[in-house]
């Protein structure tokens, strides 16, 4: 069984800048393919951003690119989201996700809770 723990999210005013973290327990983490996801009140839950198990490759949503950066670390089995120049329509939880062999946005075997992103405007 894997856990994932994200942390970082919090209020920000719009055009700034957030870090989430997403730590990932057991010793498996450099054979998964991380992601992130957000779900906004109301909608389903949308890709966001992924990385492959070695780190050599990444995914973005169009909406997304250019803004944020993910990346991984294999020391410390945390995968982060750089978010910058932020937008209210970033407002969302933001969840972690992990995969044996998922594809950048579908199939991830393990979760986390979630943390809350706000972006005033």
């Amino acid at each position: 069984q894997v856990q994932l723990v994200e942390s970082g999210g919090g209020l920000v005013q719009a055009g700034g800048s957030l870090r989430l973290s997403c730590a990932a327990s057991g010793r498996s983490f450099s054979r998964f393919m991380m992601g992130w996801f957000r779900q906004a009140p109301g909608k389903e839950r949308d890709f966001v951003a992924a990385i492959n198990w070695n780190g050599g490759s990444t995914y973005y949503a169009d909406s997304v690119k250019g803004r944020f950066t993910i990346s991984r670390d294999y020391a410390k089995n945390t995968v982060y989201l750089q978010m910058n120049s932020l937008k209210p329509d970033d407002t969302a939880v933001y969840y972690c996700a992990a995969g044996w062999a998922a594809t950048p946005t579908k199939g991830y075997d393990f979760w986390g809770q979630g943390t809350q992103v706000t972006v005033s405007s």
